[in-house]
């Protein structure tokens, strides 16, 4: 289903947009279903084109949504269960406030925000605030996302 707010593409049956946090209510007009192919995650992440896309983006690796982006266009990102989170991870494994990264000129950095099971990159558990760097991985809940950063 589409957003009509953001145009984010949400799972069917979702109620609110996993992008932007906009209810998906009454008035949601119905689309036709079509059948995927499985999407090769790694190749996918292997051949990536940035279509003019300058910056730091995750791309979700592994959770219900697969192969979305997120620009980090922002200083400050949230990440969490809240529909109100910049990037709105919908499970119950995210906390509310999970984790928030930081952007500037010189680094973009991930902290965990007190979150019950924790933030790891590349399957260590961050304690404070960590630089990213290129390909790490960020674990929030069951969500894997992979970071790219392209100047």
């Amino acid at each position: 289903m589409q957003c009509k707010k953001c145009g984010g593409i949400n799972e069917v049956g979702a109620e609110i947009c996993q992008q932007c946090g906009e209810a998906l209510g009454p008035g949601f007009e119905a689309e036709t279903t079509v059948l995927l192919p499985p999407l090769d995650v790694e190749e996918e992440l292997s051949e990536i084109k940035f279509a003019g896309e300058d910056g730091p983006i995750l791309i979700v690796k592994k959770g219900p949504y697969i192969g979305q982006r997120f620009n980090l266009a922002k200083d400050e990102i949230t990440l969490g269960r809240d529909p109100r989170s910049d990037i709105f991870l919908d499970d119950i494994t995210v906390s509310r406030n999970h984790a928030k990264i930081t952007v500037n000129r010189d680094a973009v950095s991930i902290e965990d925000a007190g979150s019950l099971n924790g933030t790891y990159v590349n399957q260590e558990i961050i304690e404070e605030p960590k630089i990213l760097k290129l390909d790490d991985e960020l674990q929030i809940g069951k969500f894997k996302l992979v970071f790219l950063f392209k100047k």
